[in-house]
């Protein structure tokens, strides 16, 4: 089940003394297509999250596990922070390059919404920067440039906003960074004891000088990394679990929707009851499938001038508008 498409609400005014934004008339959109958000910004954000990965993932085989004694120590936690790493990368790139729930951009025409048929006296806002009518929940993002359903924040990071569709995804990349980033620490502190009691040269293939040097590095990383990801994870479980995204609580936003169980909120966001799927970035939400309108998502018309639009009684729009 998705937010509620008859309920409306939450109009975002644009700033005083800026120009109102000139609405396009609607464009056929292709779904499924790969979502990509072009920031500068976001896109080094994510570039150095990715190599900052990498250069862990150097350390940790070509300093502390190759060259140890210990063959099966060496398999083993090779496996383990492979196999979290990749689940990390797999993760930013769902949540990077997935949808987040965006609104169709300019659906604020007439013919939309009379086909929501909604009830006489009830009120639709439309977004004055995108031109769409905007759903309960949604939010303007100014970098995505549209309107999110269940925007919890703009993460640069991943280089796209987190919401309704891709918060799995952004709680999965949390979680296992924050893993590789403790496993990588504890390999830290076992290394250096090993060589404390070993000669330095034969613990590693790089020179002592190197060897410590890397070996700090990867300590300084593993700790923001561990510090901010935990953060986040439980900010995200947290909002999850009291059906209130980070915007909404930034707000301070009186809840007008009908909250859920922290159990049936967790089932939503991760794609139905608990399983092995809800670890995987692979599996889509199969709770979600549904469309995210009910109606044709790309009506044509003239878009409608009004920012807040209110259904007449026992009338038509074309007399009211």
């Amino acid at each position: 089940m998705r937010s509620p498409v008859p309920r409306f609400r939450d109009v975002e005014r644009q700033a005083s003394g800026l120009e109102p934004a000139h609405c396009l008339p609607p464009r056929h959109e292709r779904q499924n297509n790969m979502w990509f958000i072009r920031d500068a910004c976001g896109i080094i954000c994510a570039i150095i999250t990715w190599l900052l990965v990498v250069f862990a993932e150097v350390v940790v085989l070509f300093v502390m596990l190759i060259p140890s004694k210990s063959l099966t120590y060496s398999l083993l936690n090779g496996t383990l922070f492979n196999s979290l790493a990749f689940l990390a990368l797999a993760s930013h790139f769902r949540a990077m390059c997935t949808d987040p729930g965006a609104v169709p951009k300019g659906n604020a025409t007439k013919e939309y919404i009379e086909s929501l048929q909604l009830k006489p006296g009830q009120v639709v806002y439309k977004c004055p920067k995108c031109c769409s009518i905007k759903p309960d929940r949604a939010h303007h993002c100014s970098v995505c440039k549209r309107c999110i359903r269940k925007m919890d924040h703009h993460c640069p990071w991943v280089n796209n906003c987190v919401g309704e569709n891709n918060q799995k995804y952004f709680v999965l990349f949390t979680m296992y960074i924050f893993l590789i980033s403790l496993h990588s620490l504890v390999m830290v502190v076992f290394h250096f004891l090993y060589c404390f009691e070993d000669d330095w040269t034969k613990c590693s293939t790089f020179s002592p000088p190197a060897t410590v040097i890397l070996l700090i590095l990867l300590c300084f990383e593993g700790l923001l990394f561990l510090i901010f990801t935990s953060v986040m994870f439980g900010t995200q479980i947290h909002s999850i679990c009291t059906d209130e995204t980070g915007i909404e609580k930034l707000k301070r936003e009186d809840p007008t929707w009908e909250k859920t169980t922290s159990w049936e909120a967790m089932k939503f966001a991760f794609g139905g009851p608990l399983s092995m799927t809800w670890f995987s970035p692979f599996t889509d939400l199969s709770c979600q499938k549904e469309p995210s309108d009910p109606v044709p998502m790309f009506p044509q018309g003239e878009i409608i001038e009004e920012d807040v639009i209110e259904i007449p009684f026992g009338t038509s729009l074309d007399q009211n508008a």
